[in-house]
């Protein structure tokens, strides 16, 4: 089946990863991202077509039950399974947090970290409801959350699910946050107040399992240093 987009319009490359490539087009009118999946020639051609189809179903449920459970996402247009594509909305008039918080630091060095308490407490929510809700994302970065329209309102929009996955165990929500701080701490010194909100509001939002997720977090931070200890 073709993809439903404007014959017109050609796709504008954005960066390839290492599971996809990215593409900036339209789909009838709109504003559109478009996320292809391609082979590992490394692989079996079967099994590199199951596996692929397999990862592309994940990020797609990823993305649906966030959606369900009110976390904002892009809105998925349409899914072509023959080249393990999908289309899904472009989030237009957006900033990534990364970017904000750089801009913050950079031109509010003082204040910044004070600023960006309220930031960091709606990331815990949305981190909170998440993982309660039984997704992993995977890829927790600053880079992976966009602020849309003015930065004030807090309206963070979650992307790239492409390592994302269901029925989470509290280890994996662990692993999850982990790889959340590590981006947050070497992306942006000086954030470990900032973290420190991202997880009281993780408490408040995924109520008595917090608990028990914030333990294997410590576990996996105690790994990680083991593994920089030994190099």
């Amino acid at each position: 089946m073709a993809a439903p987009v404007d014959e017109q319009d050609e796709r504008e490359f954005i960066k390839q990863g290492a599971e996809a490539k990215v593409f900036r087009e339209t789909f009838y009118g709109r504003p559109c991202i478009s996320k292809e999946r391609f082979s590992k020639a490394y692989r079996h051609a079967s099994l590199d077509k199951t596996l692929t189809f397999q990862r592309l179903k994940s990020e797609i449920r990823a993305m649906n039950k966030c959606r369900l459970l009110g976390i904002p996402v892009p809105c998925l247009f349409h899914v072509n399974t023959a080249t393990s594509t999908f289309y899904m909305e472009e989030i237009t008039n957006s900033q990534t947090v990364r970017d904000y918080i750089v801009n913050m630091q950079k031109f509010h060095p003082d204040k910044a970290i004070e600023k960006l308490r309220p930031l960091a407490k709606k990331i815990g929510r949305l981190l909170g409801k998440m993982h309660a809700g039984k997704v992993i994302h995977g890829d927790l970065t600053t880079s992976n959350m966009l602020l849309r329209g003015d930065p004030e309102n807090l309206d963070i929009v979650m992307i790239d699910f492409g390592l994302s996955f269901s029925e989470g165990l509290p280890e994996d929500k662990g692993v999850d946050l982990y790889v959340f701080e590590r981006a947050l701490l070497s992306t942006h010194p000086n954030t470990e107040e900032l973290f420190t909100e991202v997880m009281e509001s993780y408490r408040q939002e995924n109520g008595e399992e917090a608990q028990e997720v914030i333990g294997k977090l410590d576990e996996v931070r105690m790994r990680g240093r083991k593994r920089t200890m030994v190099g």
